[in-house]
């Protein structure tokens, strides 16, 4: 089945040849020169100071700020570099747009950052066109209501009623909302998100790009009495500069059609939008189950497809704050040496893999992970290859040890990603790194000595010691993580969960604990100040769980056969392979909002989908927040179609009962 909106909202194509003519008819070497990426534009807003917050945890008491900004959603015609055709494909989606937007990548939004105590203020003007979807009866998990929208701040611990946080309610087209998130002072400073959030259309606007970065910065030491931001470790000092990158990975699946409204292919079936063309995402068959990888279409970052990152110095540690605003398919972020240079020119999808194979055959870099999903690790975890999942964001101390040019690549997966079938490799970009320090073949024990040598320059008397006591012990990062571990004894209550599809007759419905969403069932009602011990599996195929508001931590992760595969040294040999799935290596303790929740099954038997079955055990404490909110998967598309719940957070006593 496909849920598609007509054509009628889109000029005509006389006036869209006229805004686009003055980019066309660019050379590649123009491409490439707007094709270097930096990080995402700020999103301003007139602001006036508060006063100061007194920070129980740190001595400094920042100066919080009051701000206000303006996001208009609105259809934006630009343009996306195809690699397989060396040239612009035209295209014409929703985006934000606002003064910040850069022309260039108009598909990533702003930045937004804030600082724990601010109070902030956005107002979302709908600008799209009227659409009677939005208001009329409808199946509620049936695609729908496509120009209708709203916001949610993706892993910030904030309100999620009335003018916060709120996903449960539709900004429809000619309406302004002004949002206004009060940012506790306690706020864990790190990478977080927003995207829209309209059930129903979800998935569509984050495929047109309707996602950008949020940023909570912080500048609170450490002390004796509890944990401090780790921005204040990397802050730069004469030795390590600490650059910061901002990267926003999505994965746009524009598509061209024929006059009967099929979309176009080329002759390897990818889709193909020729001169003249205008891309658009209007139509669900173009998110179906494995579209992506079958589109041709390339993973963009900040906006642009394969970029190259400029910049860099070898020997000079880097913080990566990387965020997968993608709407289903895994990212494996490798970054390898290029051994001998070759050109893009006409490189198509299905050519990748020889072309990573001729010519980034560099051994992997290790990628230092310090934060998941915006929160500060125990301990620095070292790997060869990040795994994203949707709406996962990891930050990764990077260090290039040599001069020369480095591929960023989308490894292909040993284990399957959403689909069955694990995708082939992707380019992603290139990373461009000047002569600087000399860096010894013992990269571990350089950054090591980097990162003490700024624990030595950045923190107070009291606390240096410890601070580099601690990374010496395995690159402990203990005064900065924002939680305390939730022991055994403080669990009061448990919760279960399992993500199904079932199949009947022609269409898929799909559930978390057997039923679709209903926007008018209440789900779960959890009680202020108690603690949860979740468990979480999915019946068939895999899915990542999110759940708004609170964080939780991971426990462990078993395997089909019992086994924890979240311990540091863990390995898990269970899969339709046989290789090791080293992703949830290192997880356990880790404070996260999202978590991919795998089911390895070989076959398609109950007895099968149940052998491949992993068990996730979870803790989380209900705080401060009373309210509704939603958990659901974040594949946008299962989403959309019914695979999420209704949840309430209440006062003792005052919640009511589970609704039937």
């Amino acid at each position: 089945m496909t849920f598609s909106r007509t054509a009628r909202f889109a000029p005509a194509a006389i006036a869209i040849a006229l805004i686009l003519t003055v980019v066309e008819g660019r050379s590649d070497v123009q491409s490439q020169v707007d094709r270097v990426v930096s990080n995402p534009p700020v999103l301003n807003g007139a602001g006036r100071a508060m006063a100061p917050v007194l920070l129980g945890r740190s001595p400094v008491t920042p100066q919080s700020t009051e701000a206000a900004f303006d996001l208009n959603v609105a259809y934006t015609y630009a343009r996306i570099w195809n690699p397989a055709t060396d040239r612009y494909d035209r295209v014409n989606l929703r985006s934000y747009q606002g003064t910040q937007v850069n022309p260039q990548a108009p598909f990533v939004s702003p930045t937004i950052e804030v600082t724990p105590g601010d109070t902030i203020r956005l107002t979302l003007n709908n600008r799209l066109p009227p659409d009677p979807s939005c208001t009329h009866a409808h199946d509620a998990n049936t695609p729908h209501c496509f120009n209708g929208t709203n916001l949610h701040t993706h892993g910030l611990w904030t309100n999620p009623g009335g003018n916060g946080d709120n996903v449960l309610i539709s900004v429809n087209p000619g309406v302004s909302f002004q949002y206004e998130y009060n940012i506790p002072p306690d706020h864990p400073a790190g990478t977080f998100w927003y995207h829209t959030h309209r059930h129903g259309s979800t998935a569509l606007q984050v495929s047109s790009g309707m996602a950008g970065a949020l940023i909570v910065r912080g500048n609170r030491l450490p002390t004796s009495r509890g944990g401090g931001d780790l921005d204040t470790l990397f802050r730069p000092t004469a030795v390590q500069p600490f650059t910061e990158r901002i990267v926003v990975m999505q994965q746009i699946n524009y598509a061209c059609r024929d006059a009967s409204g099929a979309i176009q292919v080329d002759a390897a079936n990818n889709y193909r939008c020729d001169p003249g063309d205008i891309g658009s995402v209007e139509n669900y068959d173009q998110l179906a189950f494995g579209q992506w990888p079958g589109s041709g279409h390339y993973t963009s970052i900040n906006g642009h497809v394969l970029p190259t990152f400029t910049g860099a110095r070898a020997g000079l540690l880097e913080r990566w704050r990387m965020i997968h605003a993608g709407v289903a398919d895994t990212i494996n972020l490798e970054f390898r040496a290029m051994t001998q240079t070759a050109g893009v020119s006409g490189l198509r999808a299905s050519e990748n893999a020889r072309f990573i194979g001729d010519n980034c055959g560099g051994p992997a870099l290790p990628q230092r992970l310090v934060a998941a999903d915006g929160l500060t690790m125990g301990a620095i975890n070292t790997t060869g290859q990040t795994v994203f999942q949707p709406g996962y964001r990891w930050d990764v101390l990077m260090l290039f040890p040599q001069p020369g040019t480095y591929c960023v690549i989308d490894a292909a997966a040993p284990a399957p990603g959403v689909g069955r079938t694990a995708p082939s490799q992707q380019l992603l970009g290139f990373v461009t790194v000047a002569p600087g320090e000399n860096v010894p073949q013992n990269t571990a024990q350089f950054v090591l000595d980097a990162l003490a040598e700024a624990a030595y320059q950045n923190m107070p008397d009291a606390v240096r010691r410890g601070v580099i006591a601690d990374l010496n012990a395995g690159l402990k990062l203990t005064s900065f993580v924002p939680h305390e571990d939730i022991a055994p004894n403080e669990v009061t209550g448990t919760q279960s969960l399992t993500f199904n599809i079932v199949t009947t007759g022609t269409s898929d419905s799909f559930q978390v604990d057997g039923r679709s969403y209903d926007p008018a069932r209440l789900d779960r009602v959890l009680t202020l100040g108690a603690v949860d011990e979740w468990t979480l599996k999915s019946a068939i195929f895999a899915h990542p769980f999110h759940i708004h508001v609170n964080p939780f931590q991971i426990i462990r992760i078993l395997d089909p056969t019992g086994k924890d595969v979240s311990a540091p040294d863990a390995a898990d040999s269970f899969g339709t392979t046989g290789a090791p799935d080293s992703q949830f290596r290192g997880m356990r303790g880790v404070w996260k909002d999202t978590l991919w929740i795998k089911n390895a099954a070989a076959g398609t038997t109950a007895d099968e989908l149940k052998a491949g079955m992993y068990t996730a055990i979870v803790r989380t404490r209900y705080r401060r927040y009373i309210g509704d909110f939603v958990l659901h998967c974040h594949i946008l598309t299962h989403e959309d179609q019914g695979m999420m719940q209704n949840v309430r957070i209440a006062l003792p006593g005052a919640g009511g009962a589970r609704q039937q």
